[in-house]
């Protein structure tokens, strides 16, 4: 279980930051790297890593997020399962710790217990540095008992097959198109995702305008839209986190959303949520402050 008293990164020393998911995160990238070098640089590399991170960033936004976090459309049990399958493959262990985790920054985000706040720790701590720290290594489930009650979930969550979907991608990759396939559909594009997934709990709450006035850091970021298929609409999540479109407006563009609709076509999911007109029109922050001032007046 996960507990709810934060320890503060200095009262923990550096030798709890090297453990097994550390040396398996800085292993990946430095696998892509000695990979590109043996292999050479291609420009089909470039194309496959590029074609597979946006494919796997897809994934990621879809299943991770906004099903499994925040449940902002409906499926079958079995289209579920394949859902977690694809959103495990991007190596960010299982769907309910990631559940878990991302439903707790919302709760806390930007105070003092949040798991990643820029605002409390830094750039680095909430880029990549909590991910690194054994105080977050573990589930709580009492924020995820809609996702704990399935026993397919809970044996995915578990740390030793965790992994397996993004080892099997792996081994696709290098049966399907041997060393060159491996390093750069795998291991460079598995970098890419994790460093994209991450500016969002990093960049998204240092750059970038805030519409909305949700209490926090989170800004919405159209380059950080584009790189993660919508997640940069942060502000606009964060102001509605229950949405399947975080592109509030037609120019905010949210290729996940675009794909889910497409999905919604097909019968494979259904009741995609989206965020009611008095959501999106809502005042923005200096509009709204004046308006609590004229009231108060």
């Amino acid at each position: 279980m996960m507990s709810s008293a934060v320890i503060s990164p200095s009262a923990v020393s550096w030798r709890s930051y090297v453990r097994p998911t550390t040396l398996s995160f800085w292993g990946v990238h430095v696998v892509a790297l000695v990979g590109v070098i043996a292999c050479g640089f291609s420009w089909s590399g470039v194309a496959l890593a590029v074609g597979v991170y946006f494919a796997r960033m897809f994934v990621v936004t879809a299943a991770y997020h906004r099903y499994f976090s925040h449940r902002s459309f409906k499926t079958s049990r079995w289209f579920q399962l394949v859902l977690a399958l694809g959103a495990q493959s991007a190596a960010q262990k299982g769907v309910i710790w990631w559940a878990s985790h991302h439903r707790w920054h919302h709760r806390h985000s930007d105070t003092e217990k949040d798991v990643h706040s820029v605002e409390q720790r830094g750039f680095w701590y909430a880029h990549i540095g909590w991910i690194m720290r054994p105080d977050w290594n573990d589930t709580d489930e009492s924020g995820v008992a809609d996702l704990v009650k399935f026993p397919e979930l809970r044996f995915l969550n578990r740390p030793a097959i965790a992994m397996l979907p993004t080892v099997a991608l792996a081994l696709a990759f290098l049966f399907i198109g041997g060393a060159h396939a491996l390093v750069w559909g795998y291991f460079v594009s598995t970098v890419l995702l994790w460093h994209g997934s991450f500016s969002i709990n990093s960049l998204a709450h240092l750059f970038g305008r805030q519409r909305y006035a949700t209490g926090d850091a989170s800004r919405n970021n159209w380059l950080l839209a584009v790189l993660t298929t919508g997640e940069g609409w942060h502000n606009n999540h964060h102001h509605y986190q229950s949405s399947a479109r975080q592109g509030f407006r037609w120019w905010q563009i949210d290729v996940t959303y675009y794909a889910l609709r497409l999905l919604a076509l097909t019968g494979l999911i259904w009741d995609l949520r989206e965020p009611p007109r008095h959501v999106v029109d809502a005042a923005p922050p200096g509009e709204l402050s004046e308006e609590i001032s004229a009231r108060a007046a």
